[in-house]
């Protein structure tokens, strides 16, 4: 049983008047009657323990949108149900400040019947979402006492990566076609597919020159070629320690992510095989074999769960992982930082094993704030940040520069350019044949 604000409030109007008599009488004039309707009006309230409750609505949702998940009451009880409810979900469950509001209900079920509610969640944490408990508390008809109790209605809700990068797919689709000649543009280069002869225009390779086809007909015919199909590509994410670093308001590891899926969409709808493996000290998640429509899906679901681990990590591990989940000649595209030391000591030593027989791009997230200390001037503090974004940025050229002496693609964007980026990359060496 629990009382009401209401029970205080008379019991304090009461006091006065249990003042005017004497002794015991004056309390007991007073604190019996208040007694009485107390007993029944918790007499009158619905029993909560009989109460079914049944949750639906959404199952999945993006970061950075709402669900809406709805929670049918039914009162088999022969008495009206007058209640608050409190549908309590973890923290990160609302954005910050939102979540009283959004988790408290009023609500009134007639006996026999039943009444549903929309609890709005605001997730700001990918994973699956699971509710704590429900807890009802069922006022008499004065609202003198109530009866409280919880009830456990499970349910979940994953939340995915956001793919805020979706945007780009357009214009990258676009040059995707443009590409794949289905448009008057036609790419010539070593590794594609010859599509047809036409007549050669200043400014054509020589290379590309059909000098059997030339000796039949009067004008210069050169060859033109479409990119391959059913290339492989294997994403590779570092969830280790540099991952965990964050850049704005997020890690490192949802900006790669969001890179990983737009080239995953974009390579799959070029008829191209995607694999993904997530990897620090060991295997994180992992997709392989999927092709098609079932590509993106799969690469988001095995996203979800994924969080930065504070160890370094084990390149030479990595490195043996990857080449087991490429077994033909690939492009390994391995998300990870730039930072001197973890690339020095881990990435360079294995990195010949890797471009022996695969194409490799590294893809670093880049932090724009460097770029705003470099421009500080006026104070001494402000020339130490200059200083010292130079010098930030110096070693990672540096660092960059040894990658690409390797035979390495290198790209490194600030958070929201990354994803295009990468994908213009892709479609580079998917134009010069180097896939």
């Amino acid at each position: 049983m629990a009382l009401t604000g209401r029970t205080a409030l008379i019991a304090a109007l009461g006091a006065p008047v249990a003042g005017l008599l004497p002794g015991w009488h004056g309390i007991l004039a007073v604190a019996v009657p208040l007694l009485l309707a107390v007993l029944a009006d918790l007499a009158l309230a619905a029993p909560v323990r009989g109460l079914r409750l049944e949750r639906a609505g959404a199952t999945s949702v993006r970061l950075g949108e709402d669900a809406e998940v709805r929670l049918a009451v039914t009162n088999p009880s022969g008495r009206p149900l007058r209640a608050r409810l409190r549908d309590a979900w973890p923290p990160s469950s609302w954005r910050p400040g939102t979540q009283v509001a959004a988790s408290r209900h009023r609500l009134t079920v007639p006996p026999g019947e039943r009444r549903r509610l929309t609890t709005v969640l605001s997730p700001t944490r990918r994973g699956d979402h699971r509710p704590v408990r429900v807890t009802i508390r069922s006022h008499g008809p004065l609202g003198l006492a109530a009866r409280q109790g919880s009830h456990a209605v499970p349910w979940t809700l994953r939340v995915l990566p956001p793919f805020t990068s979706r945007k780009h797919l357009p214009a990258k689709l676009a040059r995707l076609r443009e590409l794949d000649g289905r448009t008057t543009l036609l790419t010539r280069g070593e590794g594609t597919e010859f599509d047809s002869l036409r007549e050669y225009v200043p400014g054509d390779d020589v290379r590309s020159i059909d000098w059997r086809a030339t000796a039949r007909q009067s004008a210069v015919a050169v060859r033109t070629w479409r990119p391959e199909r059913d290339r492989h590509l294997l994403l590779v994410l570092d969830t280790g320690r540099t991952s965990a670093g964050r850049v704005g308001d997020a890690p490192r590891l949802d900006a790669a992510m969001d890179a990983a899926l737009l080239l995953t969409a974009l390579a799959a709808r070029a008829g191209d095989r995607v694999d993904l493996l997530a990897f620090d000290r060991a295997v994180r998640a992992s997709v392989r074999g999927r092709t098609g429509q079932d590509t993106l899906p799969a690469a988001v679901e095995a996203m979800t769960r994924l969080e930065p681990t504070l160890v370094e990590t084990d390149m030479r591990a990595m490195s043996a992982a990857a080449l087991a989940g490429a077994p033909r000649r690939s492009l390994i595209v391995l998300f990870t930082g730039l930072d001197r030391a973890p690339v020095e000591a881990g990435l360079l030593p294995v990195l010949p094993r890797l471009t022996h027989r695969h194409t490799v791009l590294v893809a670093a997230v880049g932090d724009p704030r460097v770029a705003e200390m470099a421009r500080t001037r006026g104070t001494v503090p402000g020339v130490y940040e200059a200083a010292a974004a130079a010098q930030y940025a110096a070693e990672r050229r540096h660092t960059a520069e040894r990658l690409r002496r390797h035979g390495v693609t290198v790209v490194e964007a600030p958070p929201e350019d990354l994803p295009p980026a990468v994908a213009d990359a892709y479609l580079s060496l998917k134009a010069a044949g180097r896939l």
